[in-house]
């Protein structure tokens, strides 16, 4: 697929610094295509940016925003200005792994915030522009944790059960508008978010962990044809037994289970 002809020049990464927002980076660099890039601390940003100039020569702007700040569209969204955003990723997510009444409801709010709230204004605004110029895509990501109750992940889960039918809507709704809508719902991926947290391998029969270039390389793939999908093989297996063969109570019981002892809760 060549990204320019079909979407456009410029795309914006929500959450680009590392991890599958920088895998996505490195990906649309490839195509050619100027980006946006935004995460909250501007220094790594910019490292990576320049990096991405130096090997691609492509336009990069960085943008410091904290996308769990409730005001936080309104800055990228005078920041942007009239840029033409022809292709929008939303890869920015908070999450606590943990028992919920341990932890701080500001800090659930915050999840709620960065994970919902934020990339909902932001699709509303991009995606309305696209719809006028009849040219554009949407890309969410979302996760294996919002197909069921996670427990210990549980506000997360929930976020992420969002993301993935906030998308599959709005394919529906956008498919005759010229705007391809996605969520990637991945599994573990080797982020180092989640390598940070120290997990330990829940079972031998556990999906393998992915890398981040790979999730990108099936989304593209994807994009365009699919409301949603289960990003790599191993997933796609897990997903598939515990959602349709699986009672739903046995499949909230193995995501908890797994989720304890990963995290040694």
């Amino acid at each position: 697929m060549n990204l320019i002809q079909k979407y456009g020049k410029t795309a914006l990464i929500a959450g680009a610094s590392e991890g599958i927002g920088a895998a996505f980076a490195q990906y649309l660099a490839a195509a050619g295509m100027d980006l946006i890039l935004i995460a909250r601390r501007l220094e790594p940003l910019e490292a990576f940016a320049e990096q991405l100039r130096n090997k691609y020569s492509i336009h990069i702007s960085c943008l410091s925003c904290d996308l769990a700040n409730s005001n936080a569209y309104d800055i990228i969204k005078e920041k942007t200005g009239n840029r033409d955003i022809n292709l929008f990723v939303y890869n920015a997510a908070l999450s606590f792994i943990g028992p919920f009444e341990k932890n701080e409801i500001d800090y659930q709010t915050q999840i709620a915030q960065a994970n919902m709230i934020t990339p909902m204004h932001l699709t509303h605004y991009f995606g309305t522009k696209m719809i006028e110029k009849k040219k554009g895509a949407v890309i969410l990501m979302a996760s294996l944790a919002g197909f069921q109750g996670s427990a210990y992940l549980s506000v997360y889960g929930a976020t992420k059960a969002f993301n993935r039918v906030f998308a599959e809507g709005l394919w529906y709704e956008w498919k005759n508008k010229g705007v391809d809508v996605i969520a990637c719902c991945a599994g573990a991926t080797a982020t180092p978010n989640f390598l940070n947290t120290k997990p330990e391998k829940a079972s031998l029969f556990a999906p393998k962990v992915q890398d981040p270039a790979e999730v990108v390389h099936e989304t593209f793939e994807k994009l365009g044809s699919k409301a949603s999908f289960v990003s790599g093989t191993g997933n796609k297996i897990a997903s598939f037994f515990m959602q349709k063969l699986m009672p739903r109570n046995m499949a909230i019981t193995i995501m908890g289970d797994t989720t304890k002892q990963m995290y040694r809760l």
